[in-house]
């Protein structure tokens, strides 16, 4: 383990999984998060001390790779690292192991600092990067490359509603309700028959209060076993996503 790295041991609950007992892909999200603010606390950079200079950490990107999904009731191993940053930029790292080591998931995310009164993102603050112990480095990794609609593609859609309870200390939808919103769509039988792999998530603009519908488009493409996802308010593009599975057994 990497000195820089932060672990701590979990147990899933029931209301963290699907009814498969499995974590939903939202959830693995949150506990990854969770983890990440678990760090910061002990290190001296946590919320508080990070909305003292204005802003807020805000996610641009992740790159879920999945092995298999923790179960309900089973105790796991949350660690993480913040591995790289630029000015503007920070590269973190997100593992999900049982307690023998075995990896169930590993994340791959970009995070940038927005100012919370002008909505825009802004230079990080050295003091709230500089005690992770992250490489400074002048170009971040790429997350990855996202495959966009076509014209042949057969889209299925379905609105949503934004909630009070949807938003976030950023104010603004909290990032693990896209995941919802994007699978949700896909439906009953194909989310019973297929597990995800692989999840290749870029968010665009935020949902913020107020933003009523969220429409949630995705086409289907059986033979590659890959769906590809649109999250949109009122004609903006709010976050796009490119999806892997296998069948079950």
């Amino acid at each position: 383990m990497a000195d820089n790295e932060f672990k701590m041991n979990h147990t899933v609950t029931y209301y963290e999984c699907d009814p498969q007992g499995e974590v939903t892909v939202g959830m693995l999200i949150n506990l990854a998060i969770l983890v990440s603010e678990e760090q910061s606390q002990a290190i001296g950079v946590g919320p508080d001390v990070v909305a003292q200079f204005g802003g807020g950490w805000v996610i641009t990107s992740y790159n879920i790779e999945i092995s298999k999904l923790p179960k309900v009731d089973e105790t796991i191993v949350l660690s993480t690292r913040a591995t790289s940053y630029n000015r503007y930029f920070a590269f973190r790292e997100f593992w999900i192991r049982d307690q023998n080591g075995e990896e169930y998931a590993h994340i791959s995310s970009m995070f940038v600092y927005m100012d919370l009164t002008t909505r825009k993102i802004v230079q990080i603050p050295a003091e709230i990067i500089k005690p992770f112990h992250s490489e400074e480095v002048k170009r971040i990794p790429r997350v990855g490359k996202l495959e966009g609609f076509t014209e042949d593609d057969s889209i299925l859609q379905q609105d949503y509603h934004v909630r009070y309870f949807d938003i976030d200390s950023n104010q603004h939808v909290n990032n693990a309700h896209y995941f919802d919103w994007m699978l949700d769509v896909l439906g009953e039988d194909f989310l019973k028959s297929h597990q995800l792999k692989k999840m290749l998530i870029k968010y665009d603009l935020e949902v913020r209060y107020g933003k009523d519908v969220v429409s949630s488009e995705v086409s289907i493409d059986d033979q590659a076993l890959l769906t590809k996802h649109k999250i949109g308010t009122k004609g903006e593009l709010n976050a796009e996503a490119n999806c892997w599975w296998e069948k079950r057994a």
